[in-house]
């Protein structure tokens, strides 16, 4: 866990010790993914708005350190709601459920994770293949599997830009690094070869990745400053900050709000968020928040949140969640 992710989860943790019990908690408790987390203040601030009650703490924990908390029990020292830049997992729901918590699953829309650099730097357009050589932690050569030899994009690909490869990016607690571990790097070895399935995912530590912890906002002002290195992030943040960042193309499909809808860009995902079952009806508001998530205002094709990035789910699929929202069925994997 990054330095950014500890410090996060240590403020939320004095912010939930100094609740007494959950009856006594007049405001909702929101933790997780750093992608969510604007589309949630954006809820939050307009739920507020609309009802008067106090706004939601939202904290931007990443998925996993979300998770961990949200599964910890019930009661006012654990948050009502969860965001998540991927699907629970089992060992994740079975510590839940193990603690008396019963998670209500909600996907919120979708999500591409981008390579980004500044716009005064060159511009990219790479393959899942030219990403997985850039970042593998070892690679085959001549029936040797050695530590990634490649310090330059150029190396990989002379059409690439003759620049050091250094990625700043999600730490492991993050659901946009397992996402991409999944569909990249994953899907890359497929097509590269020559290294053992498990060790696929595993991304190298040479400092061509640079871990940045949970905030991405942070990511963006390092690539200001440093126009030849790229970062990896959820489209929403390319989107939020188009006119410092430019996107790369991937296979020469740019990632934008458009080609992530049509399932055109190759590296996209659902988000999410889980709701905390044992605190409805008894932590004031939680239902008012999710009633304005789910209304079309918010997450509808024309929406508040997509003018933030969220590419809406279909009308169907907004329905069904709605209503799944309002029947508070438990997930079931």
């Amino acid at each position: 866990m990054g330095g950014m992710a500890k410090k996060c989860l240590i403020a939320l943790a004095l912010v939930l010790l100094s609740f007494g019990s959950a009856q006594a908690r007049d405001r909702i408790l929101i933790v997780g993914s750093s992608t969510v987390f604007p589309f949630s203040m954006a809820v939050a601030e307009t739920f507020s708005e609309k009802s008067g009650q106090k706004a939601p703490i939202v904290e931007s924990t990443g998925t996993g350190g979300g998770l961990k908390l949200f599964c910890a029990g019930v009661g006012a020292n654990t948050p009502d709601i969860t965001n998540a830049s991927r699907r629970i997992k089992k060992s994740e729901l079975e510590t839940c459920r193990k603690n008396g918590v019963t998670p209500v699953e909600v996907i919120v829309g979708y999500d591409g994770i981008v390579l980004a650099n500044s716009k005064a730097g060159p511009e990219f357009d790479i393959t899942i293949e030219q990403m997985f050589l850039a970042l593998a932690k070892n690679l085959e050569h001549q029936g040797e599997v050695l530590p990634n030899p490649f310090a330059d994009w150029s190396e990989i690909d002379p059409e690439l830009p003759a620049e050091k490869i250094e990625v700043f990016g999600p730490p492991p607690t993050s659901g946009t690094r397992d996402a991409f571990e999944e569909l990249v790097m994953e899907a890359g070895c497929k097509i590269v070869g020559g290294i053992e399935e498990d060790a696929c995912p595993e991304i190298r530590n040479d400092g061509a990745y640079v871990e940045s912890g949970e905030n991405d906002d942070l990511i963006v002002e390092k690539l200001e400053a440093n126009p030849g290195t790229v970062g990896l992030f959820g489209f929403s943040f390319l989107d939020q900050n188009s006119n410092e960042i430019q996107g790369a193309a991937v296979g020469s499909i740019e990632p934008s709000f458009e080609n992530i809808a049509s399932g055109a860009y190759p590296i996209s995902r659902p988000l999410y968020f889980y709701v905390k079952k044992e605190h409805v009806g008894t932590v004031p508001g939680i239902e008012g928040y999710l009633g304005e998530f789910t209304a079309e205002s918010a997450w509808g094709d024309d929406g508040y949140l997509a003018e933030k990035g969220l590419i809406p789910l279909t009308a169907d699929q907004r329905k069904e969640g709605a209503a799944r929202i309002q029947k508070m069925e438990p997930l079931r994997l």
